[in-house]
């Protein structure tokens, strides 16, 4: 995605569902949701072993989920990213943005995906 689509899509957000976030402030999931949640976004943590981070409740899986996700931000390996993409489509959901080091190869039709780069840096440069 180009810089314009980015910033249009990142207009158009209003909650973003972080995966791999867990309450360590140490960890950067956690500096990018908390920087993003100060910037108005929504944010729903999907962690399996935690019960709420930045306040907000934790959900085990995105399927879990009872309310609409404009955005997936991936902080996992690589290699569960297929299995996160594959939920996306089957949930119906469009946008995922793959972290720094993290990229996929194969991306299911009908999914827009950032790869390999920081929400946190990109939005700063695109909104500063």
């Amino acid at each position: 995605m180009s810089d314009p689509e980015i910033r249009a899509l990142l207009e158009r957000v209003k909650t973003i569902a972080v995966v791999g976030l867990s309450d360590r402030p140490d960890r950067p999931a956690y500096g990018v949701a908390a920087y993003l949640q100060k910037q108005g976004y929504r944010i729903i943590p999907v962690h399996p072993l935690e019960k709420e981070v930045l306040g907000e409740k934790t959900y085990r899986s995105l399927s879990a989920v009872p309310e609409t996700i404009d955005l997936v931000d991936v902080f996992r390996a690589s290699d569960a990213v297929p299995g996160i993409l594959a939920e996306m489509k089957t949930l119906g959901l469009r946008y995922a943005w793959l972290q720094e080091g993290i990229t996929c190869e194969e991306i299911p039709e009908g999914l827009d995906v950032v790869q390999d780069r920081c929400l946190l840096k990109v939005h700063r440069r695109l909104f500063a």
